[in-house]
């Protein structure tokens, strides 16, 4: 069995309007190209209650989830210390994290012509960053080496905390996949299967959808109306979607059922997951 796979986007930023959230598309694009897919996401304000409940969430879930936001040493930012508090772990600068932090401000430093001064207040205060939930194992940052950390609950559950930036986020989004998962990769190849139903309605398809779901098992069926499509107007793309095996039998019989109810049918549409 693969695990499932969750996100949780932190920020007040995203929910008042101010940002677009970019991560979901994408996460979901690099788990595809891996055969794999996203279960669900979350989105969290700066409300540590709120943040820590739903860290503790995902460390009780048994899957693999990506956190992303929060993570810095500014007032706002309060992701790391949430993470501690959902564990019932203290916070403890990780070695690796620091010498990468270090690394870090020597390259500012140089970059901008100047002395480096570790004991400076603002260069003390930005080792804050590599203050992780202890037992926490780093994630390589490969834009600008502040490092993000993965945790494992106690119910299972391992959470990887990543940056809000994007630039960031997404490469290393893709080396926990690469260095962790890639037995899951193309394991369970999936396909999904469906077909634009004209003029039509849910509740009276609803019988033909449940008995596809109950003779063929590991198969689901999804239904998904539009009433002002710009080229089909109102219909209903009603489909078949689970392991690439078990697809073709269910959607025979989808299609056998829908020529039986008169429904008029438009382009059928494939997707390889």
């Amino acid at each position: 069995m693969n695990p499932s796979f969750g996100l949780i986007i932190v920020g007040d930023e995203i929910l008042s309007g101010k940002r677009s959230d970019k991560h979901m598309p994408k996460v979901i694009e690099l788990l595809s190209a891996r055969g794999l897919s996203l279960d669900y996401a979350d989105y969290v304000g700066d409300n540590p209650d709120r943040i820590t409940a739903t860290l503790e969430r995902g460390f009780a879930s048994g899957d693999v989830v990506f956190s992303c936001g929060g993570i810095g040493a500014t007032p706002d930012d309060h992701t790391r210390q949430c993470a501690a508090r959902a564990l019932g772990r203290g916070l403890a600068l990780h070695p690796e994290a620091e010498s990468l932090v270090r690394e870090r401000m020597q390259d500012v430093a140089r970059e901008q012509g100047v002395a480096y001064e570790p004991d400076r207040p603002d260069n003390v205060h930005r080792l804050n960053m590599g203050m992780f939930p202890e037992g926490a194992q780093i994630i390589p940052n490969p834009y600008n080496k502040i490092p993000g950390f993965s945790c494992q609950g106690s119910g299972g559950g391992s959470v990887h905390f990543l940056p809000g930036f994007p630039v960031m986020a997404w490469p290393m989004v893709e080396w926990v996949l690469d260095h962790h998962y890639a037995s899951f990769f193309n394991r369970t190849p999936q396909t999904e299967h469906s077909v634009v139903v004209y003029a039509a309605m849910e509740a009276a398809l609803t019988p033909l959808m449940e008995r596809i779901e109950l003779s063929h098992p590991g198969i689901r069926v999804f239904s998904l109306p539009s009433v002002d499509h710009p080229q089909h107007g109102r219909h209903i793309e009603l489909g078949v979607k689970g392991p690439a095996a078990l697809v073709p039998a269910a959607w025979t019989a989808l299609k056998t059922g829908l020529h039986e109810f008169g429904a008029n049918l438009g382009p059928e549409l494939v997707r390889e997951m």
